[in-house]
């Protein structure tokens, strides 16, 4: 089923009345941040005056809304994209958000963006971080990163009660 979404705020909804649900994995994270007074129609230039502030306000945390959700599914997948301290980012992102797995990501400098990083690349090594601990998966196509996890998935499912 697919659910067409233009804001944080209407991806959360949609997400939410998907539930119950045995699992989610949450693949696509939407921007931490948002403006806060958005408009359909252009701002127009004043003369004199500089350009509008823009407030920032705090958008929806989707993936710690169902992670903590009175109708939580059974196994609950993150995702995160680290520059730095990877493993403690992901274990702290684990606790913090109520999932299951966090799939973590090095996309540092030298690792990261471009042909031959993970962002824009078609390899990747990942990291399963989950409460037993890290379980480290060698360099693979992104490809075999997304069977190797639906794999784990499945695999986690038949052990979880619905």
């Amino acid at each position: 089923k697919t659910i067409h979404v233009e804001r944080a705020q209407e991806m959360r909804d949609a997400v939410e009345q998907l539930l119950p649900a045995d699992a989610a994995v949450f693949v696509a994270a939407v921007a931490d941040w948002r403006t806060e007074n958005s408009t359909s129609e252009k701002i127009k230039k004043v003369a004199g005056e500089g350009p509008p502030v823009l407030r920032m306000v705090e958008n929806p945390d989707i993936l710690a809304g169902i992670g903590h959700h009175k109708q939580r599914p059974g196994l609950v997948v993150g995702f995160a994209a680290e520059t730095q301290d990877l493993l403690r980012n992901a274990e702290a992102k684990l606790r913090k958000k109520g999932a299951d797995l966090i799939v973590a990501n090095d996309v540092s400098q030298g690792s990261g963006v471009g042909p031959s990083g993970v962002m824009g690349g078609d390899r990747n090594r990942v990291r399963i971080v989950s409460k037993a601990g890290v379980e480290e998966w060698p360099e693979m196509s992104k490809d075999e990163v997304a069977a190797r996890l639906a794999a784990l998935i499945a695999e986690r499912l038949k052990t979880i009660v619905v």
